[in-house]
């Protein structure tokens, strides 16, 4: 039996980290970062990689990572990285793996978020028209492969962290969510 397994999509600043691990803690499941699960695979930094090899080499290992972070067999809340619906193959994987969450931001509000952009490779110029046209590109993605979508403006990362439980039909023990009647 495929262990039960949280995805968390959306774009770079949405809170796939701050609420992964929150809802990872509740569950008591394993936690994932595709971020910084390809640093420690690489020994290399996210903008590192893109500029000793470039933006592909990155996508490849983000690849990697996702494929064995699906295939782990303990229960696990993912937070996937956020350009990795770009690829037809990963958006597959990510469809199968389990239930998978949207945190939708708008991106005047991820531009905020996102601060100096540090860390952030793609984010070099005016971060507001940078994640407008990333979102543009990218939620389509997001959309199709989406069993629920959260929209998390204005909300506490708990709040948020709530809504992706609910969303996955599971109560803070980790079991399946008892329907009331």
């Amino acid at each position: 039996m495929t262990p039960p397994r949280i995805l968390l999509v959306g774009m770079m600043g949405c809170g796939k980290t701050t609420t992964g691990r929150l809802v990872a803690r509740r569950l008591g499941w394993d936690y994932r970062d595709s971020d910084a699960d390809v640093e420690a695979r690489t020994g290399r930094t996210v903008p590192e990689i893109f500029a000793d090899h470039g933006e592909a080499a990155f996508r490849q290992a983000e690849a990697e990572v996702l494929a064995t972070a699906c295939a782990s067999e303990e229960p696990t809340v993912i937070a996937v990285a956020g350009g990795a619906v770009l690829n037809e193959d990963n958006r597959k994987l990510i469809r199968e793996c389990g239930t998978v969450v949207w945190l939708r931001v708008e991106p005047q509000r991820l531009a905020e978020r996102v601060g100096d952009g540090a860390g952030r490779p793609l984010l070099d110029g005016d971060k507001r028209e940078i994640m407008a046209r990333l979102l543009a590109e990218r939620a389509p993605h997001y959309a199709e492969v989406a069993d629920a979508v959260i929209d998390v403006e204005g909300l506490t990362p708990d709040q948020v962290a709530d809504r992706v439980l609910d969303a996955a039909g599971r109560s803070p023990s980790g079991e399946p969510a008892t329907p009331s009647r």
